[in-house]
């Protein structure tokens, strides 16, 4: 009996671990907000305790935490320092067989990236905007890594300034959300986005990599408490193939409206025959959303008055770094104000504002 038993959890470990394989692995490298931050050894070029190494938590503005120069975006002599970041870390034996990405939320702004002496990728411009670079061939799997990241405050190319750096508001510096690695198999899911109608039709527009012994793509609509709702919905794929859409149409939904948010989840899988090789899941509504000319919005066939607010992500003791308790606090303030929609001013939000 307790050979069977030990049989038994061994098993059940097993399994486990392959489950956690199969679907996208995520590593913190830093906090997820302005509460959490983790210590980062930094260096600034410039002002306010500059010109020598220390620790700054990430993500923050450096402004915010007693480094550089405060800017607001009209300021005629603007601040211009750098801030050097560096960070070591570990990453697990097992990744070796995995294709690893470093992803940055969100660095303001010009962002260069080295991972064990070695450029990741070339510098990103553009402080709002999530990037990535591929470091599998960078890493020292099972061991320490070294991470550089060197952030200007403005950036090379003049139009990014007058888009980002030459604005109504504060101009800070700094990695200001988070970063994080994420783990893959090498056949994989690189992204995918969803369109489902208020009559239960289905659209997913599934972007693969690396495709070589991967045969089909299935995706399951489940809801939140995980049921399986109707038929799976799968197309069949072969070596090479780099771009797929999926069609089907779900019966006895239902819809997603302001009053009544029914939410479903969605896991789309990548097989080689039965064995399921990478997937990934997404919250998503029924609903279907429509401009009509010269008349207005319509969301399942109702027409819909918009009152609306502009939202910056901003707070007072942390600039540009938020959390998903302000996101709460901030959705609550524009509910309780009868607004129904709400204008990114002029940028991409944080990801848990749109989730709240």
């Amino acid at each position: 009996v307790k050979a069977i038993r030990v049989c038994f959890v061994f098993l059940c470990f097993l399994f486990s671990g392959s489950i956690i394989a199969q679907k996208t692995e995520r590593v913190y490298l830093s906090g997820m907000g302005k509460d959490d931050g983790i210590l980062w050894d930094f260096y600034c070029t410039d002002g306010r305790s500059s010109e020598k190494w220390t620790t700054i938590p990430v993500p923050s503005n450096w402004e915010c935490e007693g480094f550089g120069t405060y800017n607001y975006g009209h300021d005629q002599n603007p601040g211009n320092e750098e801030g050097w970041y560096r960070h070591v870390f570990t990453v697990p034996k097992n990744w070796k067989s995995k294709s690893v990405e470093i992803v940055f939320e969100g660095s303001m702004t010009d962002t260069e990236v080295r991972v064990n002496n070695q450029l990741a990728g070339a510098i990103h411009q553009g402080a709002f905007y999530r990037f990535s670079y591929n470091i599998s061939n960078l890493l020292k799997y099972g061991d320490e890594n070294l991470l550089e990241v060197k952030v200007a405050k403005h950036s090379a190319n003049e139009s990014v300034n007058e888009a980002e750096r030459q604005c109504d508001f504060w101009i800070f510096g700094g990695i200001f959300r988070p970063v994080y690695l994420e783990a893959k198999p090498p056949e994989q899911i690189e992204h995918f986005s969803i369109d489902a109608r208020a009559d239960g039709s289905l659209l997913m527009h599934a972007v693969l990599k690396g495709i070589k012994k991967a045969n089909l793509l299935e995706a399951n609509v489940k809801t939140i408490k995980g049921d399986l709702v109707g038929p799976p919905v799968s197309i069949m794929i072969s070596e090479g193939t780099d771009s797929v859409v999926l069609k089907g149409k779900i019966k006895d939904i239902k819809t997603w409206t302001p009053e009544t948010p029914t939410l479903y989840m969605l896991e789309i899988g990548l097989k080689r025959n039965d064995q399921l090789i990478h997937f990934e899941t997404e919250r998503f509504g029924f609903r279907t959303v429509e401009i009509k000319d010269r008349d207005g919005i319509y969301v399942n066939g109702i027409k819909i008055k918009f009152k609306g607010i502009n939202h910056h992500s901003f707070w007072p003791t942390s600039g540009k770094t938020t959390s998903k308790q302000i996101s709460i606090e901030d959705v609550t303030l524009i509910k309780e104000m009868n607004m129904n929609a709400v204008r990114m001013s002029h940028y991409p939000p944080d990801e848990h504002f749109l989730d709240v």
